[in-house]
């Protein structure tokens, strides 16, 4: 019985995907005004503290 009840079991198939992830990071950049820093993180100067969590996730394309 076991035997039949595992042949009856579909196979799993393996799928890929472009996935879209927005996530929120600490960073930080050492500058001589709070202006300065907007523009040297914006620029993608500065160095990460920490990953942060997951805010949003988007499947753009699934593929068998």
């Amino acid at each position: 019985m076991a035997v039949a009840a595992l042949k009856n079991k579909s196979k799993l198939k393996t799928f890929h995907a472009t996935v879209h992830v927005t996530r929120v990071e600490e960073w930080y950049v050492e500058a001589q005004s709070p202006e300065q820093a907007r523009d040297l993180l914006a620029a993608g100067a500065g160095c990460r503290c920490q990953i942060g969590e997951c805010l949003n996730l988007e499947i753009e394309r699934l593929e068998e």
